[in-house]
């Protein structure tokens, strides 16, 4: 049981591929957790309960971002809170209001409104580079920093609705904050990639996946913002534990082309076909996390996080091909390579 004088910190969303890590570490540095997930039962859920000192320090509560009431219990008694609960779209989004962008606005207002009512003393929420990386105005030869935001138009034109919903939800909790007197840190990270706790397979992941084992969808030869997701984990609580944090904080400290990343691999694990089929596209600025790096933060280099991943991969088997199914390139992200 966790003891009334331990730091106590919820985390929405607590199954996901960031967030299981974050609860890891969260655990491993004495916290008490209260893990919301929407179904406390359902055995996708069961890796968090396996954690080192989560029966003693972990909480699971049954709660919806997109319902109020069932947030309150899990954020009740807790100093901070770190909102990761986020829809990300596997396929074709069919209504964007409904499915992404009222989703991901209502949820970290709820969360927002809810910390308000609790006296929390810090939120941290998770954004996302795509929050800052679509800006077709941004000069070519300036690093991309926190003062640059994706243009939310440019992303509805264009359809990519997941890009849409980060710089709303990302907008409104910065402004939330600063009217309400709630202090609010977001961070924003490039494509996690890094070993699974949890059973399913995210979609960060499947892209990784498809770059090693190749398939029928072309990719373009954009620039790809990387970071290790316990590199994130880690940053979340850096935020969290700083106090003079405040603001946005791009997190995304490795930057590779479609055609560098397959020769990477390709040196690294020559027995991997890789994708072949890379389109040629007009180069961007890059991101620059030297915000987040002044605050202490450490990542490793891009070799050790692609090697802990395709180690997991063989490991769980993810890898081996399945007769009549191709691999294919989240819809996400083949949206994403077009832009």
């Amino acid at each position: 049981m966790a003891s009334s004088s331990q730091p106590r910190v919820c985390v929405t969303g607590a199954g996901g591929f960031i967030a299981s890590w974050l609860v890891k570490l969260l655990l491993s540095r004495g916290y008490a957790v209260h893990a919301t997930v929407r179904d406390p039962g359902n055995p996708k859920k069961a890796h968090l309960k396996e954690l080192d000192k989560a029966p003693e320090n972990l909480r699971m509560f049954k709660a919806d971002v997109l319902d109020y009431d069932t947030l309150t219990p899990a954020v009740e008694g807790c100093e901070g809170v770190f909102h990761l609960a986020t829809p990300v779209p596997e396929d074709k989004i069919v209504d964007p209001e409904l499915e992404v962008l009222d989703p991901a606005l209502k949820g970290t207002l709820n969360v927002l409104k809810v910390c308000s009512a609790s006296k929390v003393q810090k939120l941290v929420v998770l954004s996302s580079n795509a929050a800052v990386d679509f800006n077709p105005n941004w000069p070519q030869d300036i690093l991309k920093d926190e003062s640059c935001w994706s243009d939310k138009e440019f992303c509805k034109e264009t359809g990519n609705w997941y890009c849409a919903a980060k710089i709303v939800a990302e907008e409104a909790a910065l402004e939330y904050g600063d009217k309400n007197g709630l202090n609010v840190v977001t961070l924003c990270p490039g494509m996690s990639w890094g070993p699974l706790l949890q059973p399913t397979v995210n979609a960060s992941s499947k892209f990784l996946i498809y770059v090693i084992k190749g398939g029928p969808d072309a990719m373009t030869n954009k620039l790809w913002h990387i970071v290790d997701v316990r590199d994130v984990a880690d940053a979340l609580l850096l935020l969290y534990e700083k106090k003079h944090s405040s603001g946005r904080y791009i997190c995304s400290p490795n930057h590779i082309r479609t055609r560098d990343l397959v020769a990477l691999l390709k040196k690294m694990y020559p027995k991997y076909n890789c994708v072949e089929n890379i389109l040629d596209v007009d180069p961007k600025a890059s991101l620059t996390c030297q915000k987040l790096m002044d605050l202490g933060w450490k990542p490793r280099p891009l070799e050790e996080t692609l090697k802990d991943s395709v180690e997991f991969y063989e490991k769980a088997g993810v890898l081996r091909d399945v007769d009549g199914h191709p691999c294919r390139l989240p819809y996400l992200f083949r949206l994403a390579g077009d832009q």
